[in-house]
This record gives structure tokens, C-alpha cells and sequence, in this order.
């Protein structure tokens, strides 16, 4: 199948296809006009590699997990379960990152309200 219908059953743009392929993520085949031509094989690659971009994953990680993009093999990919525990504890530490500019936050906004404790009206004649 032609770009546009393959980036139309996976949910993506045509650019994106093209993307993965720069990257090179997929390999795919052309026909005599030089139009890439999408295989079912290449979009179960392709519908994987959007995975794991969703999940986070750049295009560079991904590609340090090429085998786990085929078809190959009769269950999961066993090498990636090392990529996914370390993409999940970068994700636990910026949550905790967050998590702790947020109580700063909202520390620094408390202390304010509370020295600017005004009756509305004047705060706003003050302003």
C-alpha cells in the first residue's frame, strides 16, 4: 500500500512514515514509479516504533532497540525490557522533579496570600 493509506491506518502523518525511515527505524520497499510501497510487515514495524515514540522513547532509543521492531521471534522482545525499566525510572525521577517544583510552588504561593491578606477591595485600589 502507498504512503497515505499506511500513515491513515496507523493514525499518523505521511511525514512521519518518511521520519521513521530517515531514521532508519524501517527499510521500505519501492515500486518501479519509486513510490515507497508499505508492506503489512512494515506497518506492524511502523504501528511498534509509534508505540513506543507515545510511550516516550526518541527515535535514537528506539533505534538501540531495533530487534524488537520485527516480526522475528516468537514473543516479545526480550532486549527491550531493559530499555523499558530505564525509560520508566527517567520517568519516576521527572515526576518527582515536578512533584517537588509544585510544592515549592504552592509553598511560595501560600506565604503570599498570606502576607498579602487584604480585604479584596483594597487590594485591588493598591494595584
Amino acid at each position: 500500500m502507498q504512503a497515505k493509506e499506511a500513515a491513515e491506518r496507523l493514525g499518523i502523518t505521511q511525514r512521519m512514515l518518511r521520519h521513521y525511515e530517515k531514521a532508519g527505524l524501517m527499510d521500505v520497499g519501492r515500486t518501479l514509479n519509486g513510490y515507497r510501497h508499505y508492506s503489512e510487515a512494515d506497518l506492524r514495524r511502523a504501528a511498534r516504533i509509534r508505540d513506543f515514540i507515545e510511550t516516550g522513547f526518541s527515535t535514537r532509543e528506539i533505534h538501540a532497540m531495533r530487534a524488537c521492531l520485527s516480526d522475528e521471534g516468537d514473543g516479545p522482545c526480550e532486549a527491550g525490557i531493559a530499555q523499558l525499566e530505564t525509560k520508566l525510572e527517567h520517568i519516576q525521577r521527572l515526576q518527582a522533579d515536578l512533584q517537588a517544583r509544585q510544592d515549592a510552588v504552592q509553598e511560595r504561593l501560600a506565604t503570599l496570600r498570606l502576607i498579602y491578606r487584604k480585604p479584596s477591595a483594597d487590594f485591588r485600589r493598591s494595584a
